[in-house]
Protein backbone atom coordinates (compact mmCIF):
# COMPACT_ATOMS: atom_id res chain seq x y z
CA UNK A 1 0.00 0.00 0.00
CA UNK A 2 1.46 3.75 -1.08
CA UNK A 3 3.38 5.16 2.35
CA UNK A 4 1.33 8.06 2.26
CA UNK A 5 -1.72 6.45 2.96
CA UNK A 6 -3.15 5.51 6.40
CA UNK A 7 -2.23 1.98 8.25
CA UNK A 8 -4.41 -0.42 7.74
CA UNK A 9 -5.63 -1.18 10.99
CA UNK A 10 -7.11 2.54 11.08
CA UNK A 11 -10.00 1.68 8.35
CA UNK A 12 -11.27 -1.14 10.96
CA UNK A 13 -14.25 -0.56 13.40
CA UNK A 14 -12.91 -1.76 16.70
CA UNK A 15 -16.42 -3.67 17.31
CA UNK A 16 -17.16 -5.79 13.87
CA UNK A 17 -13.62 -5.63 12.99
CA UNK A 18 -14.52 -4.69 9.44
CA UNK A 19 -14.10 -1.86 6.87
CA UNK A 20 -15.97 0.75 8.17
CA UNK A 21 -19.43 0.99 7.00
CA UNK A 22 -20.85 4.95 7.44
CA UNK A 23 -18.26 6.16 10.30
CA UNK A 24 -18.60 7.79 13.04
CA UNK A 25 -16.87 9.34 15.92
CA UNK A 26 -17.25 9.73 19.64
CA UNK A 27 -16.23 12.69 21.37
CA UNK A 28 -13.06 10.56 22.67
CA UNK A 29 -12.26 10.78 19.30
CA UNK A 30 -12.89 6.97 18.48
CA UNK A 31 -14.10 5.94 15.27
CA UNK A 32 -16.89 3.42 14.96
CA UNK A 33 -19.53 2.02 12.37
CA UNK A 34 -23.06 4.13 13.20
CA UNK A 35 -25.04 0.56 13.27
CA UNK A 36 -22.30 -0.92 15.79
CA UNK A 37 -22.21 2.36 17.95
CA UNK A 38 -26.13 2.39 18.00
CA UNK A 39 -26.32 -1.46 19.01
CA UNK A 40 -23.65 -1.32 21.71
CA UNK A 41 -25.52 2.45 22.69
CA UNK A 42 -29.17 0.71 22.52
CA UNK A 43 -31.24 -0.14 25.68
CA UNK A 44 -28.17 1.47 28.15
CA UNK A 45 -28.61 4.57 30.42
CA UNK A 46 -24.84 5.82 30.51
CA UNK A 47 -23.15 5.27 27.39
CA UNK A 48 -19.63 4.34 27.34
CA UNK A 49 -16.85 4.33 24.52
CA UNK A 50 -16.31 0.50 23.27
CA UNK A 51 -12.00 1.87 22.74
CA UNK A 52 -11.53 3.28 25.84
CA UNK A 53 -14.33 3.01 28.43
CA UNK A 54 -14.57 6.74 28.57
CA UNK A 55 -18.35 7.68 29.75
CA UNK A 56 -20.72 9.94 28.97
CA UNK A 57 -23.35 11.62 31.14
CA UNK A 58 -26.02 12.15 28.12
CA UNK A 59 -25.99 9.93 25.09
CA UNK A 60 -23.68 11.86 22.16
CA UNK A 61 -25.06 13.34 19.36
CA UNK A 62 -23.15 11.58 16.66
CA UNK A 63 -22.83 11.60 12.41
CA UNK A 64 -21.21 10.20 9.50
CA UNK A 65 -17.88 12.02 9.55
CA UNK A 66 -17.82 12.27 5.54
CA UNK A 67 -14.13 12.75 5.11
CA UNK A 68 -13.58 9.71 7.00
CA UNK A 69 -15.76 7.70 5.30
CA UNK A 70 -14.72 8.56 1.67
CA UNK A 71 -10.90 7.31 2.66
CA UNK A 72 -12.87 3.58 3.90
CA UNK A 73 -14.96 2.98 0.82
CA UNK A 74 -11.64 4.21 -1.02
CA UNK A 75 -10.03 1.37 1.20
CA UNK A 76 -12.86 -1.50 0.22
CA UNK A 77 -12.30 -0.71 -3.47
CA UNK A 78 -8.72 -1.20 -3.18
CA UNK A 79 -9.15 -4.21 -0.91
CA UNK A 80 -12.16 -5.65 -3.56
CA UNK A 81 -9.82 -4.73 -6.23
CA UNK A 82 -6.56 -6.73 -4.73
CA UNK A 83 -8.27 -9.53 -3.97
CA UNK A 84 -7.08 -12.96 -5.16
CA UNK A 85 -10.82 -14.08 -5.39
CA UNK A 86 -12.72 -13.87 -8.26
CA UNK A 87 -15.85 -11.43 -7.87
CA UNK A 88 -18.52 -12.53 -9.65
CA UNK A 89 -20.97 -9.69 -10.66
CA UNK A 90 -24.85 -9.74 -9.71
CA UNK A 91 -27.41 -10.69 -12.23
CA UNK A 92 -30.33 -8.99 -11.97
CA UNK A 93 -32.91 -10.39 -9.30
CA UNK A 94 -29.64 -11.78 -7.08
CA UNK A 95 -28.41 -10.33 -4.30
CA UNK A 96 -25.71 -8.11 -4.40
CA UNK A 97 -22.32 -7.52 -1.47
CA UNK A 98 -24.08 -4.29 0.54
CA UNK A 99 -20.08 -3.46 1.37
CA UNK A 100 -19.26 -3.33 -2.53
CA UNK A 101 -22.34 -1.60 -2.99
CA UNK A 102 -21.28 1.16 -1.30
CA UNK A 103 -18.34 1.45 -3.44
CA UNK A 104 -20.59 1.77 -6.13
CA UNK A 105 -19.64 -1.93 -7.04
CA UNK A 106 -22.54 -4.59 -7.70
CA UNK A 107 -21.19 -8.21 -6.96
CA UNK A 108 -22.83 -10.76 -5.68
CA UNK A 109 -23.32 -11.94 -2.48
CA UNK A 110 -22.39 -15.37 -1.01
CA UNK A 111 -23.75 -14.96 2.33
CA UNK A 112 -26.40 -12.65 4.77
CA UNK A 113 -25.07 -12.25 8.36
CA UNK A 114 -28.01 -12.17 10.67
CA UNK A 115 -26.19 -10.39 13.00
CA UNK A 116 -24.71 -7.77 11.10
CA UNK A 117 -27.83 -7.54 8.97
CA UNK A 118 -25.55 -7.23 5.93
CA UNK A 119 -24.71 -8.95 2.64
CA UNK A 120 -20.91 -9.68 2.04
CA UNK A 121 -19.60 -11.09 -1.36
CA UNK A 122 -16.40 -14.06 -0.88
CA UNK A 123 -13.72 -11.10 0.13
CA UNK A 124 -15.87 -9.13 2.19
CA UNK A 125 -16.92 -12.40 4.31
CA UNK A 126 -13.51 -13.16 4.91
CA UNK A 127 -13.29 -11.81 8.36
CA UNK A 128 -16.21 -14.03 9.64
CA UNK A 129 -14.15 -16.97 9.09
CA UNK A 130 -11.08 -15.39 10.46
CA UNK A 131 -12.14 -13.29 13.62
CA UNK A 132 -13.01 -15.27 16.38
CA UNK A 133 -16.66 -12.78 17.68
CA UNK A 134 -17.89 -12.55 14.12
CA UNK A 135 -17.12 -16.65 13.73
CA UNK A 136 -20.13 -16.69 16.21
CA UNK A 137 -22.57 -14.89 13.71
CA UNK A 138 -25.05 -16.06 12.11
CA UNK A 139 -24.90 -16.76 8.25
CA UNK A 140 -27.30 -17.84 5.71
CA UNK A 141 -27.63 -18.06 2.20
CA UNK A 142 -27.89 -14.45 0.89
CA UNK A 143 -31.52 -12.62 0.66
CA UNK A 144 -32.38 -9.22 0.45
CA UNK A 145 -34.74 -6.95 3.18
CA UNK A 146 -32.34 -8.50 5.99
CA UNK A 147 -33.80 -5.27 7.52
CA UNK A 148 -37.52 -6.82 7.26
CA UNK A 149 -35.77 -9.76 9.99
CA UNK A 150 -35.80 -7.51 12.84
CA UNK A 151 -38.01 -6.55 15.33
CA UNK A 152 -39.88 -3.13 14.75
CA UNK A 153 -40.02 -2.33 18.18
CA UNK A 154 -37.17 -3.87 19.88
CA UNK A 155 -34.68 -3.34 16.33
CA UNK A 156 -33.31 -6.72 17.63
CA UNK A 157 -33.05 -9.84 15.16
CA UNK A 158 -36.37 -11.87 14.80
CA UNK A 159 -35.49 -14.89 15.89
CA UNK A 160 -38.36 -16.63 18.01
CA UNK A 161 -41.45 -17.58 17.12
CA UNK A 162 -45.37 -17.20 19.09
CA UNK A 163 -48.12 -19.94 18.70
CA UNK A 164 -50.35 -18.35 20.42
CA UNK A 165 -50.12 -15.43 17.87
CA UNK A 166 -48.30 -16.65 15.19
CA UNK A 167 -45.96 -14.04 14.45
CA UNK A 168 -41.77 -13.59 14.82
CA UNK A 169 -40.47 -11.93 17.76
CA UNK A 170 -37.42 -10.76 19.31
CA UNK A 171 -36.10 -12.14 22.33
CA UNK A 172 -36.82 -8.90 24.11
CA UNK A 173 -40.37 -9.34 23.16
CA UNK A 174 -40.10 -13.21 24.73
CA UNK A 175 -39.70 -11.25 28.02
CA UNK A 176 -41.98 -8.39 27.63
CA UNK A 177 -45.53 -8.82 26.03
CA UNK A 178 -45.06 -12.24 24.89
CA UNK A 179 -43.66 -13.40 28.58
CA UNK A 180 -46.67 -15.85 28.91
CA UNK A 181 -47.13 -17.30 25.54
CA UNK A 182 -46.07 -20.42 23.99
CA UNK A 183 -42.53 -19.46 22.07
CA UNK A 184 -40.06 -21.67 20.19
CA UNK A 185 -37.21 -20.91 18.10
CA UNK A 186 -37.99 -20.04 14.00
CA UNK A 187 -35.80 -23.02 13.61
CA UNK A 188 -38.14 -25.43 15.75
CA UNK A 189 -40.74 -23.82 14.06
CA UNK A 190 -39.60 -23.74 10.65
CA UNK A 191 -38.94 -27.64 10.45
CA UNK A 192 -42.51 -28.35 12.10
CA UNK A 193 -43.75 -26.18 9.37
CA UNK A 194 -41.84 -27.87 6.52
CA UNK A 195 -43.28 -31.34 8.16
CA UNK A 196 -46.74 -29.72 7.33
CA UNK A 197 -45.55 -28.54 4.06
CA UNK A 198 -44.79 -31.66 3.00
CA UNK A 199 -47.96 -33.22 4.01
CA UNK A 200 -49.46 -30.54 2.02
CA UNK A 201 -47.58 -30.87 -0.61
CA UNK A 202 -48.96 -34.55 -0.65
CA UNK A 203 -52.40 -33.42 -0.27
CA UNK A 204 -52.19 -30.88 -2.93
CA UNK A 205 -50.54 -33.05 -5.32
CA UNK A 206 -53.36 -35.68 -4.56
CA UNK A 207 -55.82 -33.01 -5.36
CA UNK A 208 -54.32 -31.87 -8.78
CA UNK A 209 -54.07 -35.78 -10.11
CA UNK A 210 -58.10 -36.01 -9.28
CA UNK A 211 -58.27 -32.70 -10.91
CA UNK A 212 -56.68 -33.47 -13.77
CA UNK A 213 -58.60 -37.46 -13.90
CA UNK A 214 -61.58 -35.19 -13.80
CA UNK A 215 -60.57 -32.71 -16.79
CA UNK A 216 -59.81 -35.86 -18.53
CA UNK A 217 -63.55 -37.45 -17.79
CA UNK A 218 -64.86 -34.20 -18.40
CA UNK A 219 -63.13 -33.92 -21.96
CA UNK A 220 -63.48 -37.54 -22.80
CA UNK A 221 -67.47 -36.73 -22.31
CA UNK A 222 -66.69 -33.86 -24.50
CA UNK A 223 -66.19 -36.25 -27.53
CA UNK A 224 -68.33 -38.68 -27.36
CA UNK A 225 -71.11 -35.70 -26.97
CA UNK A 226 -69.45 -34.53 -29.68
CA UNK A 227 -69.90 -37.91 -31.55
CA UNK A 228 -73.22 -38.55 -30.20
CA UNK A 229 -74.31 -35.00 -31.32
CA UNK A 230 -73.13 -34.71 -35.25
CA UNK A 231 -74.46 -38.49 -35.53
CA UNK A 232 -78.02 -37.02 -33.95
CA UNK A 233 -78.13 -34.13 -36.62
CA UNK A 234 -77.24 -35.99 -39.38
CA UNK A 235 -79.90 -38.31 -38.45
CA UNK A 236 -81.87 -35.20 -37.77
CA UNK A 237 -80.96 -34.20 -41.35
CA UNK A 238 -81.85 -37.49 -42.60
CA UNK A 239 -85.69 -37.49 -41.30
CA UNK A 240 -86.40 -33.40 -41.78
CA UNK A 241 -85.14 -34.55 -45.74
CA UNK A 242 -86.82 -37.64 -46.04
CA UNK A 243 -90.57 -35.65 -45.00
CA UNK A 244 -89.63 -32.61 -47.17
CA UNK A 245 -88.98 -34.96 -50.34
CA UNK A 246 -92.23 -36.44 -49.99
CA UNK A 247 -93.77 -32.96 -49.12
CA UNK A 248 -91.99 -32.34 -52.21
CA UNK A 249 -93.17 -35.45 -53.93
CA UNK A 250 -97.30 -35.32 -53.02
CA UNK A 251 -96.99 -31.29 -53.70
CA UNK A 252 -95.65 -32.85 -57.46
CA UNK A 253 -98.67 -35.72 -57.82
CA UNK A 254 -101.24 -32.67 -56.99
CA UNK A 255 -99.88 -29.76 -59.14
CA UNK A 256 -100.21 -32.59 -61.85
CA UNK A 257 -103.00 -33.65 -61.41
CA UNK A 258 -104.50 -30.32 -60.79
CA UNK A 259 -102.98 -29.23 -64.54
CA UNK A 260 -104.29 -32.64 -66.24
CA UNK A 261 -108.05 -31.71 -64.07
CA UNK A 262 -107.77 -28.31 -65.72
CA UNK A 263 -106.63 -29.39 -69.13
CA UNK A 264 -109.65 -31.45 -69.35
CA UNK A 265 -111.65 -28.70 -68.32
CA UNK A 266 -110.58 -26.60 -70.82
CA UNK A 267 -110.66 -29.34 -73.87
CA UNK A 268 -114.47 -29.66 -72.51
CA UNK A 269 -115.29 -25.76 -72.33
CA UNK A 270 -113.92 -25.65 -76.05
CA UNK A 271 -116.24 -28.38 -77.40
CA UNK A 272 -119.11 -26.42 -75.61
CA UNK A 273 -117.53 -22.95 -77.01
CA UNK A 274 -117.58 -24.42 -80.67
CA UNK A 275 -120.98 -25.98 -81.06
CA UNK A 276 -122.41 -22.37 -79.41
CA UNK A 277 -120.59 -20.68 -82.44
CA UNK A 278 -122.41 -23.04 -84.81
CA UNK A 279 -125.64 -22.65 -83.26
CA UNK A 280 -125.34 -19.39 -83.19
CA UNK A 281 -124.08 -18.83 -86.70
CA UNK A 282 -127.00 -21.25 -87.76
CA UNK A 283 -129.50 -18.82 -86.24
CA UNK A 284 -128.00 -15.85 -87.45
CA UNK A 285 -128.29 -17.10 -90.92
CA UNK A 286 -131.93 -17.70 -90.34
CA UNK A 287 -132.69 -14.12 -88.83
CA UNK A 288 -131.25 -12.54 -91.88
CA UNK A 289 -132.89 -14.75 -93.97
CA UNK A 290 -136.32 -13.89 -92.46
CA UNK A 291 -135.65 -10.20 -92.85
CA UNK A 292 -135.48 -10.46 -96.20
CA UNK A 293 -138.88 -12.55 -96.57
CA UNK A 294 -140.60 -9.89 -94.25
CA UNK A 295 -139.88 -7.40 -97.28
CA UNK A 296 -140.22 -9.55 -100.64
CA UNK A 297 -143.61 -9.09 -102.92
CA UNK A 298 -142.71 -12.77 -104.37
CA UNK A 299 -145.50 -14.51 -101.83
CA UNK A 300 -144.27 -17.90 -103.68
CA UNK A 301 -140.99 -17.75 -102.52
CA UNK A 302 -142.29 -16.58 -98.56
CA UNK A 303 -144.51 -19.76 -98.35
CA UNK A 304 -142.08 -21.99 -99.68
CA UNK A 305 -139.37 -20.88 -97.67
CA UNK A 306 -141.17 -19.38 -94.30
CA UNK A 307 -141.57 -23.10 -92.56
CA UNK A 308 -137.74 -23.84 -93.10
CA UNK A 309 -136.23 -20.91 -91.29
CA UNK A 310 -139.30 -20.68 -88.80
CA UNK A 311 -138.55 -23.40 -87.22
CA UNK A 312 -135.63 -23.35 -84.28
CA UNK A 313 -132.22 -25.29 -85.38
CA UNK A 314 -131.50 -28.61 -83.36
CA UNK A 315 -129.77 -27.50 -80.13
CA UNK A 316 -128.82 -28.51 -76.81
CA UNK A 317 -130.34 -28.36 -73.50
CA UNK A 318 -127.94 -25.52 -72.69
CA UNK A 319 -129.08 -24.78 -69.13
CA UNK A 320 -128.48 -28.25 -67.87
CA UNK A 321 -124.78 -28.02 -69.35
CA UNK A 322 -122.25 -26.23 -66.99
CA UNK A 323 -118.51 -26.74 -66.11
CA UNK A 324 -118.47 -27.46 -62.00
CA UNK A 325 -115.78 -25.73 -60.26
CA UNK A 326 -115.29 -28.02 -58.01
CA UNK A 327 -113.26 -30.19 -60.68
CA UNK A 328 -110.11 -28.43 -59.44
CA UNK A 329 -111.48 -27.81 -55.52
CA UNK A 330 -111.88 -31.26 -54.92
CA UNK A 331 -108.64 -32.28 -56.67
CA UNK A 332 -106.88 -30.39 -54.04
CA UNK A 333 -108.98 -31.25 -51.26
CA UNK A 334 -108.39 -34.88 -52.03
CA UNK A 335 -104.59 -33.86 -52.54
CA UNK A 336 -104.29 -31.87 -48.87
CA UNK A 337 -106.19 -34.66 -47.53
CA UNK A 338 -103.39 -37.30 -48.59
CA UNK A 339 -101.15 -34.84 -47.63
CA UNK A 340 -102.28 -34.34 -44.29
CA UNK A 341 -102.29 -37.91 -43.91
CA UNK A 342 -98.17 -38.31 -45.46
CA UNK A 343 -97.74 -35.81 -42.95
CA UNK A 344 -99.05 -37.22 -39.84
CA UNK A 345 -97.41 -40.68 -40.44
CA UNK A 346 -93.94 -39.06 -40.82
CA UNK A 347 -94.88 -37.23 -37.78
CA UNK A 348 -95.41 -40.26 -35.87
CA UNK A 349 -92.34 -41.37 -37.78
CA UNK A 350 -90.73 -38.62 -36.04
CA UNK A 351 -91.94 -39.13 -32.85
CA UNK A 352 -91.00 -42.57 -32.61
CA UNK A 353 -87.02 -41.69 -33.55
CA UNK A 354 -86.73 -38.67 -31.10
CA UNK A 355 -88.56 -41.38 -28.24
CA UNK A 356 -85.52 -44.09 -29.63
CA UNK A 357 -83.00 -41.17 -29.00
CA UNK A 358 -83.89 -40.79 -25.65
CA UNK A 359 -84.11 -43.70 -25.07
CA UNK A 360 -80.43 -44.39 -25.87
CA UNK A 361 -79.32 -42.58 -22.61
CA UNK A 362 -81.72 -45.48 -20.64
CA UNK A 363 -80.19 -45.56 -16.58
CA UNK A 364 -80.76 -47.97 -14.57
CA UNK A 365 -82.59 -46.20 -11.51
CA UNK A 366 -82.47 -48.01 -8.47
CA UNK A 367 -84.41 -46.31 -5.59
CA UNK A 368 -82.46 -45.34 -2.44
CA UNK A 369 -83.84 -46.60 1.02
CA UNK A 370 -82.07 -44.26 3.62
CA UNK A 371 -83.45 -41.21 1.40
CA UNK A 372 -87.39 -42.59 1.44
CA UNK A 373 -89.77 -41.08 4.21
CA UNK A 374 -90.83 -44.01 7.04
CA UNK A 375 -94.09 -44.26 5.01
CA UNK A 376 -93.01 -45.41 1.70
CA UNK A 377 -92.59 -49.30 0.92
CA UNK A 378 -90.29 -50.03 -1.47
CA UNK A 379 -89.40 -53.71 -3.11
CA UNK A 380 -86.46 -55.20 -2.74
CA UNK A 381 -85.14 -54.81 -5.95
CA UNK A 382 -85.27 -51.00 -5.59
CA UNK A 383 -87.96 -50.61 -8.68
CA UNK A 384 -91.51 -49.63 -6.99
CA UNK A 385 -92.12 -46.82 -4.40
CA UNK A 386 -96.09 -47.47 -2.63
CA UNK A 387 -97.95 -45.60 -0.11
CA UNK A 388 -97.74 -47.34 3.14
CA UNK A 389 -100.51 -47.71 5.36
CA UNK A 390 -98.66 -47.20 8.65
CA UNK A 391 -95.13 -45.69 9.39
CA UNK A 392 -92.31 -47.56 9.34
CA UNK A 393 -89.21 -47.86 11.71
CA UNK A 394 -86.76 -46.78 9.88
CA UNK A 395 -83.18 -45.21 11.48
CA UNK A 396 -83.43 -41.53 11.89
CA UNK A 397 -80.65 -40.19 8.93
CA UNK A 398 -80.29 -36.41 7.15
CA UNK A 399 -80.59 -37.77 3.83
CA UNK A 400 -84.30 -39.44 4.78
CA UNK A 401 -87.62 -37.18 3.21
CA UNK A 402 -89.53 -35.96 6.27
CA UNK A 403 -92.42 -35.39 6.58
CA UNK A 404 -93.35 -34.84 2.65
CA UNK A 405 -93.63 -38.38 1.27
CA UNK A 406 -90.90 -38.66 -1.28
CA UNK A 407 -87.85 -40.75 -2.23
CA UNK A 408 -84.62 -40.35 -4.39
CA UNK A 409 -82.60 -42.83 -6.96
CA UNK A 410 -79.01 -44.24 -5.65
CA UNK A 411 -77.38 -42.60 -8.35
CA UNK A 412 -76.77 -39.31 -8.99
CA UNK A 413 -75.60 -37.29 -12.22
CA UNK A 414 -72.91 -34.45 -12.58
CA UNK A 415 -72.83 -34.46 -16.41
CA UNK A 416 -74.06 -35.68 -19.85
CA UNK A 417 -78.25 -37.45 -20.40
CA UNK A 418 -79.74 -39.54 -18.56
CA UNK A 419 -83.49 -40.76 -19.31
CA UNK A 420 -85.86 -43.04 -17.24
CA UNK A 421 -89.64 -44.22 -17.06
CA UNK A 422 -91.98 -44.52 -14.79
CA UNK A 423 -95.54 -46.62 -14.77
CA UNK A 424 -97.63 -44.63 -13.17
CA UNK A 425 -100.83 -46.20 -13.92
CA UNK A 426 -104.55 -44.97 -12.93
CA UNK A 427 -102.66 -43.47 -9.92
CA UNK A 428 -104.61 -40.15 -8.77
CA UNK A 429 -101.36 -38.64 -7.20
CA UNK A 430 -97.66 -38.42 -8.09
CA UNK A 431 -94.96 -36.49 -8.29
CA UNK A 432 -91.95 -36.91 -10.66
CA UNK A 433 -88.75 -35.65 -11.43
CA UNK A 434 -85.15 -34.63 -10.72
CA UNK A 435 -83.50 -32.71 -7.82
CA UNK A 436 -80.39 -31.43 -6.70
CA UNK A 437 -78.47 -33.41 -3.74
CA UNK A 438 -78.30 -30.68 -1.33
CA UNK A 439 -82.45 -30.05 -1.06
CA UNK A 440 -83.51 -29.21 1.68
CA UNK A 441 -85.42 -32.73 3.26
CA UNK A 442 -86.90 -31.49 6.14
CA UNK A 443 -89.98 -30.01 7.30
CA UNK A 444 -92.52 -28.99 4.32
CA UNK A 445 -91.00 -28.63 0.94
CA UNK A 446 -91.92 -26.32 -1.67
CA UNK A 447 -90.99 -27.47 -5.20
CA UNK A 448 -89.87 -25.07 -7.97
CA UNK A 449 -86.52 -24.63 -9.38
CA UNK A 450 -85.17 -21.93 -7.41
CA UNK A 451 -85.56 -24.30 -4.75
CA UNK A 452 -83.61 -27.08 -6.36
CA UNK A 453 -86.91 -29.30 -8.10
CA UNK A 454 -87.68 -29.51 -11.24
CA UNK A 455 -91.02 -31.85 -10.98
CA UNK A 456 -94.18 -32.75 -12.77
CA UNK A 457 -97.40 -33.78 -10.24
CA UNK A 458 -100.82 -35.19 -10.57
CA UNK A 459 -103.51 -33.88 -8.40
CA UNK A 460 -106.82 -35.35 -7.82
CA UNK A 461 -106.71 -37.37 -10.95
CA UNK A 462 -106.75 -34.95 -13.84
CA UNK A 463 -104.70 -32.20 -12.72
CA UNK A 464 -101.56 -31.97 -13.92
CA UNK A 465 -99.22 -29.55 -13.32
CA UNK A 466 -95.18 -28.49 -13.92
CA UNK A 467 -93.79 -27.12 -11.22
CA UNK A 468 -91.87 -24.28 -12.44
CA UNK A 469 -91.61 -20.63 -11.73
CA UNK A 470 -94.99 -19.76 -11.63
CA UNK A 471 -96.15 -23.43 -12.30
CA UNK A 472 -97.88 -24.21 -15.31
CA UNK A 473 -101.17 -26.12 -15.89
CA UNK A 474 -100.93 -28.80 -18.34
CA UNK A 475 -104.27 -29.44 -20.35
CA UNK A 476 -103.18 -33.30 -21.11
CA UNK A 477 -106.05 -34.72 -23.96
CA UNK A 478 -104.90 -37.98 -22.85
CA UNK A 479 -103.75 -39.61 -19.27
CA UNK A 480 -100.35 -41.03 -19.40
CA UNK A 481 -99.26 -43.93 -17.99
CA UNK A 482 -95.81 -44.57 -18.53
CA UNK A 483 -94.05 -40.86 -17.83
CA UNK A 484 -90.60 -40.99 -19.34
CA UNK A 485 -88.11 -38.46 -17.75
CA UNK A 486 -84.81 -36.60 -20.12
CA UNK A 487 -82.65 -34.83 -18.58
CA UNK A 488 -79.45 -32.93 -20.65
CA UNK A 489 -77.37 -31.70 -17.91
CA UNK A 490 -74.93 -29.79 -19.80
CA UNK A 491 -78.09 -28.39 -21.65
CA UNK A 492 -79.97 -27.32 -18.87
CA UNK A 493 -83.46 -29.05 -19.35
CA UNK A 494 -85.42 -31.37 -17.96
CA UNK A 495 -88.04 -32.59 -20.34
CA UNK A 496 -91.16 -35.50 -19.79
CA UNK A 497 -93.41 -37.77 -22.04
CA UNK A 498 -96.12 -39.40 -22.62
CA UNK A 499 -94.41 -43.06 -23.78
CA UNK A 500 -97.42 -44.67 -25.04
CA UNK A 501 -98.72 -41.69 -26.79
CA UNK A 502 -95.15 -40.42 -27.89
CA UNK A 503 -96.11 -36.70 -27.15
CA UNK A 504 -94.06 -34.30 -25.37
CA UNK A 505 -95.69 -32.58 -21.76
CA UNK A 506 -93.75 -30.00 -20.59
CA UNK A 507 -89.94 -29.61 -20.67
CA UNK A 508 -87.90 -26.80 -18.00
CA UNK A 509 -85.42 -25.24 -19.64
CA UNK A 510 -82.56 -22.95 -18.46
CA UNK A 511 -81.61 -24.85 -15.15
CA UNK A 512 -78.90 -24.14 -13.17
CA UNK A 513 -77.70 -27.65 -11.46
CA UNK A 514 -74.40 -27.17 -10.22
CA UNK A 515 -74.18 -30.13 -8.38
CA UNK A 516 -75.54 -33.74 -8.74
CA UNK A 517 -79.14 -34.11 -9.51
CA UNK A 518 -81.23 -37.01 -8.50
CA UNK A 519 -84.28 -39.10 -9.90
CA UNK A 520 -87.29 -38.05 -7.72
CA UNK A 521 -90.37 -39.99 -6.60
CA UNK A 522 -93.32 -38.67 -4.59
CA UNK A 523 -96.46 -41.65 -4.63
CA UNK A 524 -98.56 -39.07 -2.90
CA UNK A 525 -101.16 -39.62 -0.24
CA UNK A 526 -103.89 -42.56 -0.55
CA UNK A 527 -107.05 -40.85 -2.08
CA UNK A 528 -109.73 -42.70 0.06
CA UNK A 529 -107.83 -46.33 -1.23
CA UNK A 530 -107.73 -44.75 -4.92
CA UNK A 531 -103.94 -44.06 -5.43
CA UNK A 532 -102.92 -47.45 -3.77
CA UNK A 533 -100.50 -48.69 -7.05
CA UNK A 534 -96.77 -47.92 -6.18
CA UNK A 535 -94.75 -46.07 -8.96
CA UNK A 536 -92.92 -48.64 -10.76
CA UNK A 537 -89.91 -48.13 -12.72
CA UNK A 538 -89.96 -49.83 -16.14
CA UNK A 539 -87.64 -51.25 -18.19
CA UNK A 540 -87.03 -49.37 -21.53
CA UNK A 541 -88.00 -51.14 -24.69
CA UNK A 542 -85.72 -49.94 -27.23
CA UNK A 543 -87.57 -51.85 -30.07
CA UNK A 544 -91.08 -49.54 -29.13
Amino acid sequence: MASNMLPEKQFYCPVCEQVFTDPVTTPCGHNFCQTCIQSKWEGIDVCQCPACDRSFPSRPEISINIAFKELADTFKQMIVCSSAAPLSSAQPGEVVCDVCAATSLQVKALKSCLVCLTSYCESHLEPHKRVVTLKLHKLMEPVKNLQDRMCKKHERLLEMFCRDEQKCVCQFCTETEHRDHKVVSVEDESTERKVLIKKSEADFQQMIQERLKKVEEIKNCLKLSTVSGEMEVKESDRLFTSLIHTIKERQTEVNAEIKEKQKAVERRAEELISDLQQEITELQRRNTEMEELKNTEDHLHLLQHLPSITSPPPTKEWMEINIPPELCVGTVRRALSKVERTLMNEMDNLKKEEMKRMQKYAVDVVLDPDTAHPNIVLTADGKQAGRGELLHVVPDNPQRFDPVICVLAKQGYISGRFYFQVLVGQKTFWDLGVVKGSVNRKGMITSKPENGYWTVRLRNGDEYRALDSPSVRLPLKEKPEIVGVFTDYDEGTVSFFDVEARSHIYTFTGCLFSEKVYPFFSPGVCDEGKNKGPLIITTVNHES
